[in-house]
């Protein structure tokens, strides 16, 4: 037996590295299910705020919970830059989400704009494919990491085509008031940048890939 494979074998699993990256991959997508029930109209904004941060809460102790078993491991399945890049990046998704509905609540945006809409809906498309992606870290799938991470960049570009001119027909319209341009401007910038960190996923998943395949 090798000697990398007895320290493996002496070592905690390193199984345990893939389940938390694969639990907040869940987290994200059924936060972003969550935040999807605001855009559809579905349930308060109070409820939608109260389960979004609740998901959010999960990603904070599951990111934790990557920092201590990185500092606990010795011999780990990747990187550990890469571990822990990856993590956090998941865990921001989350952080993201949760501030564009916390932002709504507290500018006072009830109902959310088509924009927005639209936005919401593209968090959770990417979500989704952050889901069906990092699993495959495990299974060494690197061709079809890569399919889905250009899926993900791609819906990353239709946001902000839809992001770019929502901002400019609100600075456009004479009859919006500085008040509702801030509100929504602050809604819209948290939900795209939401959407940016759903690529800064995808960008580090098609790093390993490169790196492993």
């Amino acid at each position: 037996m090798a000697l990398q494979n007895i320290i493996r074998w002496l070592l905690p699993r390193e199984d345990h590295f893939f389940d938390i990256l694969e639990k907040q991959s869940k987290a994200v997508r059924d936060g972003s299910i969550a935040l999807a029930r605001f855009g559809e109209g579905d349930g308060t904004l109070i409820s939608v705020r109260d389960a979004v941060q609740e998901w959010e809460h999960l990603g904070d102790k599951l990111f934790h919970e990557m920092e201590d078993a990185l500092a606990l491991t010795f011999v780990t399945p990747l990187d550990r830059e890469d571990l822990h890049r990856l993590s956090s990046e998941l865990d921001g998704v989350l952080d993201l989400a949760n501030a564009s509905i916390r932002a709504c609540d507290m500018l006072g945006v009830e109902t959310p704009t088509m924009p927005m809409k639209r936005l919401i809906a593209t968090i959770g498309q990417c979500a989704e494919l952050i889901q069906q992606a990092v699993p495959l870290l495990r299974k060494h799938d690197y061709t079809r990491i890569v399919a889905l991470g250009r899926e993900i960049r791609k819906l990353e570009k239709q946001g902000d085509t839809v992001y770019r001119q929502a901002i400019s027909a609100l600075f456009r319209n004479p009859d919006v008031d500085a008040k509702t341009l801030i509100r929504e401007q602050s809604v819209l910038d948290d939900l795209e940048n939401a959407i940016d960190a759903c690529e800064g996923v995808a960008k580090i998943l098609g790093n390993l890939a490169v790196k492993h395949g």
